[in-house]
Formats: C-alpha cells, structure tokens, sequence
C-alpha cells in the first residue's frame, strides 16, 4: 500500500489571535486553510481564554516576539497569501504592517474588531491605525457589516450601504473588499464582493442556528486558502489570483460548514470545518 500523500498547494501565513474553545482565530484559519488543500503557518497575535459564551480574558503576545514568529516563517517556509485577524493594540498593527510590508505577498485583511458575543477586541485608538496601515494596503478586506461601519465612520445597512462603503475602502488603497451580510437581518444572506471591475452580490439561505462562532475568520482564511492554491498552481490566464472564484468556493464551504456544525457548547457553537 502507498504511504504518498498528497502535498499542500500554497501556503498562508496567519497572523491573528488564538481561540481556546478552537472555533475562531487561528484554531479556525489552520481548519479552513488546510481544508482548501492549502498550507497554514501562523504568528499568533493574542492568547484568550473564551467558548462558546464569549471572551473570559486577553493576553497579548509581546509585538517583538510577534515579529520573531514572522520572520522565523518567512526565511524558511515562506508564503503566498498573508491573512490577518486579531491584533488588538495599535503598537501591535503598526509592527505587524511594517513585518509584513517587507514579506511582499498579498494581504487578506480580516479586520477583527467585535466577536460573535458581542465581545470588543481591537481598542478604540487602533481602529485608524488597522484602516491606515493594514486595510488600505490590502489585496481584499472582509469586514462584516459593524466592522463596514467602524472603518467607513457611516451606517452600513443595505445593499447600498455596503456598495458605498466598499468603495470607500477601495479608495483608500484596498484592491477589493468583501462586505459580509450575516449581521443582517432576513431570510437571505447577501455578500458583496467590489472588485477593481465592478460589483459582485452573492446570497445565501440565512440558516437559523447558533452554530456561527468563527465564521468571519473562516471565510477569510478559506479565501485565503483559495488565492494560495490558485497562486501555487498558476491557474489564471493572466496570473492574477481570481477573487470571484475563491470568494464563491470559500462562502459555499462556509455555508456547508454551519449546515455540519457539531453543536458543541452552550453558545454560539463551532462550524463543521
């Protein structure tokens, strides 16, 4: 019997917070990006103690060790796709964008500002500091709608709403911006993807659970994961990585996985990576 496995295509480079109850933050990104047939490396932000309920406790990661993370990755294993989460301090945003201003791969910027509980996880003076140095270098940035809020200074609501404020963040330098629909309401799920071309809407069923912990940072990642893959193999006429496509892969196995989650907890539950 053969012993070959199949190698990763591509690899990702997460920097972002940890998730002890495994459903968010860089337990979630390894899960989504090596479910796409890609590599995860990690520099690990932030260390929490949450579940399923919510955030009990932060402890950051001192920045120069952070750094040290990056580089360690980056002289050795190397990466296509650079996908961001939790960086919670503004000292920590500004060394995290200089590092990975200097690695030279395309960014997928999650701007990870409140969770799934309602928990607030970036601080008020670094909001500037993640739109300046971090979203508006970004190849995509995928805030869901109260992030759309908080980086644009204006309500995020409709489709219109999400339209203005994907404009806005490409306007300040982010190639694209996906703009998530899931805090929503309705029975329709609508994501917009703004693209240097024009505007792509996707919808979805909205599923009623509570199975939704780490989702954002689960998208992010299996878009990621996607980019890497298609970078790796060189699959585009022009060899530019085809955004539209990874986004509609990377919501389809979102929507999979909340339709799979293991209904682990007592509050907002995991996904079915």
């Amino acid at each position: 019997m053969s012993t070959e496995t199949r190698a990763p295509k591509g690899r990702v480079l997460v920097v972002a917070g940890s998730d002890s109850g495994g459903g968010a933050g860089i337990q979630a990104d390894i899960k989504s990006i090596m479910a796409q047939g890609a590599y995860a490396t990690t520099a690990i932000t932030a260390l929490t103690a949450q579940n399923t309920r919510g955030v009990q406790d932060i402890m950051d990661v001192p920045p120069a060790f952070v750094m040290r993370q990056i580089t360690s990755v980056l002289e050795d294993i190397g990466t296509d796709i650079v996908k961001t989460g939790m960086l919670s301090r503004r000292v920590m945003i500004e060394q995290v964008a200089q590092a990975l201003s200097e690695a030279g791969a395309p960014m997928v910027v999650d701007p990870v500002m409140v969770a799934t509980s309602g928990d607030r996880l970036l601080d008020e003076d670094a909001v500037a500091a993640l739109g300046d140095l971090l979203v508006n270098h970004a190849f995509l940035v995928t805030p869901n709608l109260p992030e759309a809020t908080l980086l644009t200074r204006r309500d995020v609501d409709t489709l219109d709403d999400m339209k203005r404020a994907a404009d806005t963040l490409m306007n300040g330098g982010a190639h694209a911006a996906l703009i998530k629909g899931g805090h929503g309401s309705g029975n329709v799920v609508t994501d917009l993807l703004a693209l240097q071309s024009g505007f792509d809407v996707f919808e979805h069923e909205r599923l009623e659970t509570r199975n939704t912990h780490g989702t954002g940072c689960t998208l992010a990642s299996a878009i990621a994961g996607q980019l890497a893959a298609q970078i790796a193999g060189d699959t585009s006429s022009d060899g530019a990585p085809d955004l539209r496509a990874a986004t509609e892969h990377a919501l389809a196995y979102v929507h999979t996985a909340i339709k799979n989650a293991p209904n682990i907890g007592h509050g907002n539950g995991p996904l079915g990576h």
